[in-house]
């Protein structure tokens, strides 16, 4: 299973302890971040971390390619709704190639933590028909 780690600036610590949190479940997998977000996460973890560049210099669409192409199979996106972001377009490209695709996105630390407990009992699984 490939999972993608990404947070806009103001959710970097929660996705950081998230990480932390979960860090014998995400080992288990093949993880992805965009630039910062899989700087950090490596940092504090030392979990093996493919990173994109910076989600505003591209990494959301390097993510989303991922995701086109049926290369992802979660989505970890804890976004910042209350701060606008020079890069939104590329966001919400993001955000409705999960719908697309069916893949499994979390944009919050509540809905995160539930897929990652999912993760962790054995009991997640792919809807993708």
């Amino acid at each position: 299973m490939k999972i993608a780690l990404i947070a806009h600036d103001k959710k970097k610590d929660e996705i950081i302890a998230l990480a932390k949190n979960y860090k014998d479940v995400l080992a288990k997998y093949e993880l992805y971040a965009t630039g910062t977000t899989g700087t950090l996460i490596m940092g504090e973890t030392a979990l093996p971390i493919k990173r994109m560049k910076s989600g505003p210099l591209g990494g959301d669409q390097q993510i989303g390619a991922m995701l086109a192409n049926g290369e992802l199979d979660l989505i970890i996106f804890l976004r910042d709704p209350l701060t606008a972001q020079p890069h939104e377009p590329d966001v919400s490209a993001l955000l409705r190639l999960c719908d697309v695709q069916k893949i499994p996105l979390a944009t919050n630390i509540s809905s995160a933590t539930i897929m990652l407990e999912s993760l962790k009992s054995g009991k997640f699984f792919e809807a993708r028909n």
